[in-house]
């Protein structure tokens, strides 16, 4: 059973999400929130394995909430979704710096929402590979300035590379292919620079390759 949290600060958008993944088998919502504060709180008493998380909240936002849970090593397994608006993208930059797994607009089609919450509970990221690497190209050059932008020294140069095309949106399959390697080979780099790095997902790895400079915007294979 998929555990799932929803935060945001409007009640009616609350409970149509609620409404709609209650009907999905194997997914369970336990709690709800309408602020960041509260998130926090929730997902610590419900133990969530997803959070389908807004952005701007009052109190505390869907940024700061982000990074606190993310942060915590308790709560390791949580994976966060923002829900987002267009007039919002250039939060979602820092979104995945601060550790979110992906983002969906909230005028999503239920399909796609509930399909994002199973991929995201399966432990994988970056739900829309490619509009992601779009979005986050856009953004990164406007984005704050990385606090800490972890060194690339500890990867071998197969698992730059590697990371690279983990940044131009290409699934472990894409790499595989392009690389003359198998699946399973691709996915291997993949994690062991994703532990080498501290990194919680591949989002996160995207936005390390971007930070360091082993990508820059408009960069492909």
């Amino acid at each position: 059973m998929i555990r799932v949290l929803l935060v945001d600060d409007q009640a009616l958008l609350r409970s149509g999400l609620r409404s709609l993944l209650e009907h999905e088998d194997g997914i369970e919502v336990v709690g709800e929130a309408g602020d960041g504060i509260e998130a926090v709180e929730r997902v610590r008493e419900q133990d969530p394995d997803v959070v389908l998380m807004d952005i701007r909240m009052p109190r505390a936002d869907g940024l700061g909430a982000t990074r606190v849970i993310t942060g915590d090593p308790a709560l390791e397994h949580v994976r966060i979704i923002i829900l987002t608006t267009f007039d919002e993208d250039e939060y979602i930059f820092e979104a995945l710096r601060n550790g979110a797994s992906g983002f969906l607009v909230k005028d999503t089609e239920p399909a796609e929402l509930i399909q994002a919450v199973r991929t995201v509970a399966d432990g994988n990221s970056l739900l829309s590979p490619r509009a992601t690497r779009t979005l986050i190209e856009e953004f990164a050059s406007r984005a704050k300035p990385a606090r800490l932008a972890p060194s690339l020294d500890v990867l071998t140069d197969r698992e730059r590379e590697v990371m690279a095309h983990v940044a131009a949106g290409l699934s472990n399959d894409e790499i595989a292919e392009l690389l003359v390697i198998s699946p399973t080979t691709a996915k291997t780099h993949v994690s062991r620079a994703m532990v080498k790095l501290g990194a919680r997902d591949r989002a996160q790895l995207v936005v390390h390759a971007y930070e360091t400079g082993l990508v820059t915007p408009g960069w492909t294979p």
